[in-house]
């Protein structure tokens, strides 16, 4: 569930109903973890009461800035991968952690450029942000395979870098190829058609090297008949369940 989508009003009472039969993961899209002048309290203390109400299996949020100023961006934006950074995003991690008493995870971009201030590969900025705030990750399988793309990076590398242990959940969605320029082509995270192949193959791999986790296929846009996204969730469940006896036939031997 999008956390900001339940902050208030009648729908909360609509997710407790759901959580009385289903675990929940709140997926929040606000806190804005890399925002220099820190976590905006107002809607921290919103998210906090939320999580108290729902008690939620996880929580997680993005590596993003969406915040200046109180005043909320449309966008999950970038930022420098720089020791800056790191220190602003670890201070608001610890700082959302401190008041939620819980860990967070925190998801990998999606991005369409890189800043060259940058000095910190994407997934050791990752792993330095788990070893300092102890918080976990959101990996997002398609978001590697577009940033892999869109960057010229070898994307079962960045996989592998990731600490798998500190791994809590699997997002997987679709993504759009642009042609920007004459053969300059740029994939988009648009979650509005299914896996690519590609992502299927990633998370394969994701299996095989971090193991099985809690699994999500998001859709959120040019959204189709329900048949169409629960077949791509079909899809997820088998590899997960192929995972499942493979992992039983090397216990078992």
């Amino acid at each position: 569930m999008h956390t900001e989508n339940y902050l208030s009003g009648p729908a909360q009472a609509v997710l407790e109903q759901v959580r009385r039969d289903y675990p929940v993961s709140l997926h929040g899209v606000g806190l804005s973890l890399g925002s220099a002048k820190g976590v905006d309290e107002a809607h921290l203390d919103r998210v906090a009461r939320l999580a108290a109400r729902i008690a939620p299996g996880l929580i997680s949020e993005h590596l993003a800035w969406m915040a200046v100023d109180h005043a909320f961006l449309a966008d999950l934006l970038p930022l420098p991968l720089t020791e800056e950074s790191l220190a602003v995003v670890c201070r608001n991690v610890v700082r959302v952690q401190e008041r939620l008493g819980r860990r967070i995870l925190v998801e990998n971009p999606s991005t369409y450029l890189q800043f060259a201030e940058s000095t910190i590969p994407e997934p050791e900025f990752l792993a330095a942000m788990v070893a300092r705030t102890g918080c976990g990750l959101l990996c997002d399988v398609n978001n590697i395979a577009v940033n892999s793309a869109n960057h010229g990076w070898d994307p079962t590398a960045y996989l592998c870098a990731l600490p798998a242990g500190a791994i809590g959940e699997y997002h997987l969605a679709g993504h759009s190829v642009r042609e920007i320029a004459p053969g300059q082509i740029l994939r988009i995270d648009t979650h509005d058609r299914p896996v690519d192949p590609a992502v299927w193959i990633l998370f394969e791999l994701a299996l095989a090297v971090i193991g099985r986790r809690p699994t999500l296929i998001e859709w959120d846009t040019t959204v189709p008949p329900l048949a169409v996204p629960l077949a791509e969730a079909t899809c997820a469940a088998g590899h997960l369940a192929r995972m499942a006896l493979e992992e039983r036939d090397v216990h078992a031997a």
